[in-house]
């Protein structure tokens, strides 16, 4: 899959405005439709999986693999700080406890001690509970037929969606995964799907729709209306759509900074609410005005973001892409029935 820059700038969109969602929070003020960032990020991610399996056809395992290698190093290092500041007292509102530090770094949706909310350790982490489990849903659906794929994925999550609005389950397993959210991963592959199949509409069409969805996010924002996965999800694939139609059209301009910040968005996601943390406690010490606390917040939990993307993230998925060259190529060796064949000739001379 090549590069798509609109990608990238949806990703760093999508980060700083959970960044700023949170900085608000802390500064006093409010930025909810941030918190919107996430339902851009899951329809992303429904879109980016889709195109990458069509067009990589990797084995169920190779794909559940990959991803755990993308997600996993990263967050159970964020939350092992988590964990040791609180046991330092540094986050004096963390309460742990073991099944609940044990449910966050296995991605079991567990009930806080610290709130009563169904949050891991670390906060934001609630929705890799959501992307672990689309990637596991996705890679048991890639053992079917290319042709059932979408169809089975669909009914899988439309049955569970389904289900959690009859039952309404309290249970944080079941509430978590008979979400409406999960559909926002389904609506991203059906974007896929028309991106694969160049039914993306012209670039005049492409600015209108995302013109219609910054509308639709605006208009929530400040009425608080339909603040749910069944509006803000089509809102975010219509701005994918858009902006796709565009990169597709060629007329998509370039923006190093926001390619970067795309990708470090992960990294972003992750961090920036220690950063944020420690500022609001410092302006509340020194009596700041909420709305310098608020853009010194936002720019410390961006700044982190973007120093554990170059010292943590960089380098890990670069070792894991040295490890995996590695095993590919030392596998065809082991198996080479020329060369084994050769040992044998040469033995047998031998002998």
């Amino acid at each position: 899959m090549s590069r798509l820059l609109g990608i990238q700038y949806l990703r760093a969109a999508a980060a700083l405005g959970v960044v700023i969602f949170h900085a608000a929070e802390r500064a006093g003020g409010h930025f909810v439709i941030g918190a919107a960032g996430v339902d851009v990020f899951f329809v992303i991610s429904g879109f980016i999986m889709w195109v990458l399996a069509e067009m990589r056809q990797p084995a169920p395992a190779t794909f559940l693999r990959d991803r755990i290698e993308r997600i996993v190093p990263l967050y159970w290092i964020v939350t092992a700080v988590m964990v040791a500041g609180a046991l330092a007292g540094l986050f004096p509102s963390i309460r742990l406890t073991v099944g609940h530090i044990i449910g966050s770094l296995m991605f079991v949706p567990h009930i806080s001690p610290s709130n009563g909310q169904i949050w891991p350790l670390l906060v934001q982490g609630w929705t890799l509970n959501y992307e672990l489990f689309f990637y596991a849903v996705f890679s048991a659906v890639l053992m079917l037929a290319a042709s059932k794929r979408l169809p089975a994925i669909a009914a899988i999550f439309a049955a569970l969606v389904i289900a959690g609005l009859l039952l309404q389950p309290q249970a944080p397993v079941f509430k978590t995964y008979t979400s409406p959210l999960l559909l926002e991963f389904l609506m991203g592959i059906c974007v896929g799907k028309l991106w694969l199949e160049r039914r993306m509409p012209s670039a005049r069409t492409g600015l209108a729709l995302m013109i219609v969805a910054l509308a639709g996010f605006a208009f929530v924002a400040i009425t608080y209306i339909g603040f749910n996965a069944f509006i803000l999800g089509p809102l975010a694939s219509l701005l994918l759509i858009g902006v796709l139609a565009v990169e597709a059209s060629g007329h998509m301009p370039r923006s190093n900074t926001a390619a970067y910040l795309g990708d470090a968005s992960y990294s972003i996601y992750l961090w920036h609410t220690m950063a944020i943390s420690v500022v609001a406690k410092f302006g509340m010490l020194l009596s700041l005005p909420p709305l310098t606390v608020f853009a010194i917040a936002t720019l410390s939990g961006t700044a982190i973001g973007m120093v554990a993307y170059e010292v943590l993230e960089k380098p890990i998925t670069a070792f894991l892409k040295k490890r995996r060259r590695r095993q590919r190529q030392t596998i065809p060796v082991l198996a080479d029935p020329d060369r084994s064949r050769m040992h044998t000739n040469k033995a047998a001379k031998t002998s």
